[in-house]
This record gives structure tokens, C-alpha cells and sequence, in this order.
């Protein structure tokens, strides 16, 4: 008797690197715009890296509501880079990242900051990244260091690890689909 394949049983726990491989070579792939694919996949998921960095400016501030009605995102200033690198003083900063995700109907991502950014004095939030969703995500970056940060372009910041779900969704469909794609 042969062993069932990956796909017709539910495995529970993140997707091994084998089984993230496999959607990387699907059409869409599971992730575009890898700079190094080897060195971007992990045992446990993939390290997204930085496109661009934006400082959150102007004077009104951001709204959030329970049906998003009322919702609005404060004004961000992109930061210029010099060369490939950006030198960041200490505060908040919403980061781009160059990979873009098709997640299939069946998967989700969680995103952790990697743990030289925690070495480093720096934290970087995320939200869950829902089955269905597509493009190329934002994360919150703060830098609590007092002598600030430096980065250099595509510089690995987040890691996702993905999980499958026992049955597919209907999909991610809100106002973020397609972002930055």
C-alpha cells in the first residue's frame, strides 16, 4: 500500500520546507520576486526582505472601526534611499516588502520578526496573513535602539511560516488584496 500524498491528508504545523518548495514552482507560485530562493527559504518558511521604508507624517491620525466604515490610515512619507542603504533614528516606520504572496485558499502565514532585528533593539509587527490573500505586504517597524538602525535594501526582515488549513476558504477579499502588487 503506497503512502498518501501530502495533499489528500491534513498535516498539522507549519508546512515543511519541501511542501513550500513545491508551491514556490505552481502556477501563481506561492511567493515572487525572490531575491535568492535558497537562502530566503528556511526549514519552517520563508524570510520576506525590505523594499521600502515610509515615516508616518501629517497631523491627522489613523482611525479604526468595528465595519472599517470610519477607517483611515494616517499619510506616510517614503524614505529615500541613499545608495542601498537607510539610516533610521529611533520611532515607528511601515515597511514594504519586495516578495509578493498567492497564498492558496487553503494556507495562511504568520510573520515573526527574524532575531537579529531583536538583537538589534528592533521590533517588527505583523498581522496574519489570511488564505487567498495576494500581494505584497506592509509591517510595522520600530526601532527602540537609541542610535537607531541601518538597513540595506532587501535586507531579510520577517519570517513567515505557513500553515495549511483542513478545508479551503472562500479567500481573503478585503481592501488589501493586491496591495503594492
Amino acid at each position: 500500500m503506497s503512502e498518501p500524498s501530502f495533499d489528500s491528508v491534513f498535516h498539522p504545523g507549519p508546512l515543511p520546507a519541501a511542501e513550500l518548495r513545491r508551491l514556490l514552482a505552481v502556477d501563481p507560485p506561492l511567493l515572487e520576486n525572490l531575491a535568492d530562493a535558497e537562502r530566503q527559504l528556511t526549514p519552517n518558511g520563508v524570510d520576506l526582505s525590505l523594499d521600502e521604508v515610509a515615516r508616518f507624517s501629517g497631523d491627522e491620525p489613523g482611525v479604526v472601526d468595528f465595519d472599517n466604515g470610519r477607517r483611515r490610515l494616517p499619510a506616510v512619507e517614503p524614505l529615500a534611499w541613499r545608495g542601498d542603504r537607510l539610516e533610521l533614528d529611533p520611532g515607528s516606520y511601515l515597511v514594504r516588502y519586495a516578495e509578493k504572496l498567492n497564498l492558496p485558499a487553503d494556507v495562511i502565514a504568520l510573520g515573526k520578526p527574524r532575531s537579529s532585528l531583536l538583537r538589534c533593539g528592533v521590533e517588527l509587527a505583523s498581522a496574519v496573513w489570511d488564505a487567498g490573500y495576494a500581494g505584497r505586504g506592509q509591517g510595522l517597524l520600530i526601532v527602540r535602539h537609541p542610535a537607531g538602525l541601518v538597513l540595506y535594501r532587501r535586507a531579510r526582515l520577517l519570517h513567515l511560516v505557513f500553515f495549511r488549513l483542513t478545508a479551503p476558504t472562500a479567500g481573503y477579499a478585503g481592501t488589501y488584496q493586491n496591495e503594492g502588487a
